[in-house]
């Protein structure tokens, strides 16, 4: 087993590792791999395998993490060989138009969280506020009421003692309710447990860019507009909110079920909270990652192991199914009826400074869509081989896969997932994101501080003799290297960071994965804190543009916490850009009232805002 980090193992000690009644840690990471192996190898027996196969394959599984070449998502390693048992990361639960059937969805959560999963929900289907109740005479609360119903369940949640419930909801920019939606997190104690995206659909854009109006429709009515809107005014208020608060994200509904493999099965409304993983209703994904900083080779990436690396993966993801002990029998008959796994890379920035290759380079580019491309190929391979011997997926005929191949175990093989705490246990970075920084804090486990400083870069600081505690200090203090005299500039170039990042790099990296991805992919847009909106539309009109399934921004320090901090954090949101927030109180277009919150002005009648 590989030497774990300071920080990895008080993560693990933290969250992972058995304890005793009394709180004490009484397993060690490495107890912890051979937990995990044991279980997920045991579904091998109901394919055939005997005791010295199982045994095997626990230990090629074993070997995988003890070497931190591949980790499963967080519930596997927590719950493998637990009483619990619930291995799954990504769920998403559907919530229909009924206050029975709303609180049933609640009811479901709850119990998917205690587990340590997460959930999404898509609130698309509830009548807006103030329509008419034909069962009571009453009118309806609205979408937005409800999901504050779901935000307080989730706040009394702890998980497993393990981690705080997160949550995704979704409304579609046609419901009625859109501006309510958008302009939610504008409150900053509203809504603390949920991540929202607003579901884009393709006649939307197009309006956008013919600056002409769209439908808004009622649910209960689908075939009737309700009013119109400017859908350039609607994009320039989710631009706004995202630049103030970092919310709500982006996705491109329509892409989602044009891609999706078991249209017959129905439409694809939400996905996970962190927006990488679309599913059905009552789906689950389990998730894992391969760390590329493992499989750097000398001057390249070494491809033989790491197709056996994926092999192996999905191995692993396709077993974690059967291991698994679902929280509800939809789950369980939902998630085996397409067998969704989800198998995506960590490190990938790391690996590009082990290669000697900046971020922000065309090579970068062409080696992240070379990474996508051969982890398709190789995990549907593997997936193909396991089908062989226990049989496709159940839905496979009727998919849009049974066209294109004779068989297949799994209905999705990839996704990119940001590998939060799993990249801290692997000791590298996360997804496919650059480095935060060369050294910053890291603020997790209900307020602990890890202090991270990239030990590549102290390597090489010594190696080549520009190394001093008076450098470390500077870095700590401004994050980035680049512009820094005491760096040499070829170093400066390879340890980009960030916020050293155009919004465009992001964006093109992003693309290059979702090219060979089948779920999506999971990446955070950095804005600089002095970023406006019209950076922010920009970056969702180049989204749309190279094929993304959705896009996530933040500029930086425009929340008042965030998980990741380098430099003096005393600097919050900016001011009002001229014109903005102090002296509306009416509409200059329609004369409503104007809702003012976090350095917005928002008409929430027509869509007028300005931040």
């Amino acid at each position: 087993m590989v030497e774990l980090t300071p920080n990895a193992l008080a993560v693990l000690r933290h969250r992972y590792l058995r304890k005793d009644d009394d709180g004490a840690v009484i397993e060690t990471p490495n107890a912890m791999f051979r937990r995990v192996a044991r279980v997920i190898a045991e579904p091998e027996r109901g394919y055939g395998a005997g005791d010295a196969e199982v045994n095997t394959i626990a230990e090629r599984f074993y070997a995988r993490m003890a070497a931190l070449e591949f980790l499963p998502n967080s519930p596997t390693l927590m719950n493998a060989g637990r009483d619990e048992g619930q291995l799954a990361a990504c769920f998403v639960v559907p919530v229909a138009d009924s206050t029975n059937a709303i609180f049933d969805a609640v009811r479901w959560a709850a119990a998917i969280q205690k587990t340590g999963g997460g959930t999404g929900f898509s609130f698309s289907r509830l009548r807006p506020a103030g329509d008419y109740v034909a069962s009571t005479g009453g009118h309806a609360s609205g979408p937005v009421s409800f999901m504050k119903v779901f935000d307080a369940a989730t706040d009394a949640i702890k998980q497993g003692d393990t981690r705080r419930g997160a949550n995704m909801g979704v409304l579609r920019v046609d419901h009625p309710d859109i501006l309510d939606f958008i302009t939610l997190k504008l409150d900053p104690t509203a809504m603390v447990n949920f991540n929202l995206s607003v579901a884009v659909t393709d006649a939307f854009m197009a309006a956008v860019e013919a600056d002409t109006t769209y439908a808004l429709i009622n649910p209960r009515t689908p075939n009737e507009a309700v009013r119109e809107l400017e859908a350039r005014r609607v994009f320039e208020l989710i631009a706004n909110a995202a630049w103030a608060t970092g919310d709500p994200g982006v996705v491109f509904l329509d892409r989602i079920n044009a891609s999706q493999p078991t249209p017959q099965l129905g439409d694809i409304e939400a996905t996970n909270p962190c927006a990488e993983q679309p599913l059905l209703p009552f789906e689950s994904c389990t998730l894992g990652s391969i760390n590329l900083a493992r499989f750097a080779g000398e001057g390249e990436l070494d491809w033989p192991r790491l197709r056996e690396a994926v092999r192996d993966a999905v191995r692993f993801l396709d077993n974690v199914i059967d291991a698994n002990c679902y929280p509800l029998p939809e789950i369980d008959r939902a998630t085996k009826a397409t067998r969704k796994i989800g198998l995506g890379v960590m490190g990938f920035a790391d690996l590009l400074i082990d290669l000697g290759v900046a971020y922000d380079s065309a090579r970068a580019l062409e080696l992240g869509e070379q990474i996508a491309a051969f982890l398709e190929t190789e995990s549907l391979a593997m997936s193909m081989d396991l089908a062989i011997t226990r049989g496709s997926f159940p839905t496979f005929p009727g998919s849009r896969l049974a066209g294109e191949f004779c068989t297949l175990r799994n209905a999705t093989t990839t996704t990119v997932a940001p590998t939060g705490t799993i990249s801290i246990i692997a000791g590298c970075s996360s997804g496919i994101e650059p480095l935060f920084a060369v050294a910053y804090e890291r603020h997790v486990l209900e307020g602990q501080v890890l202090t991270e400083l990239h030990p590549a870069f102290v390597a090489m600081a010594k190696r080549d003799g520009f190394y001093s505690e008076e450098l470390v200090a500077t870095v700590a203090e401004r994050g980035a290297v680049r512009g820094l005299d005491q760096v040499p500039a070829p170093v400066q170039e390879l340890f980009a960071t960030a916020h050293d990042l155009s919004p465009e790099t992001h964006i093109r990296m992003q693309a290059a994965f979702q090219t060979y991805v089948h779920a999506a992919v999971s990446k955070t847009i950095n804005l600089p804190h002095e970023a406006t909106p019209d950076d922010v539309l920009d970056a969702y009109r180049l989204a749309y543009q190279l094929g993304c399934k959705g896009i996530t921004v933040y500029r930086d320090r425009s929340k008042d916490t965030q998980v990741l901090a380098f430099g003096p954090q005393t600097q919050k949101a900016a001011p009002p850009r001229q014109g903005g927030r102090h002296g509306y109180e009416r509409c200059p277009e329609c004369n409503s009232t104007v809702r003012s919150l976090a350095n917005c002005s928002v008409c929430q009648h027509c869509g007028w805002s300005v931040c």
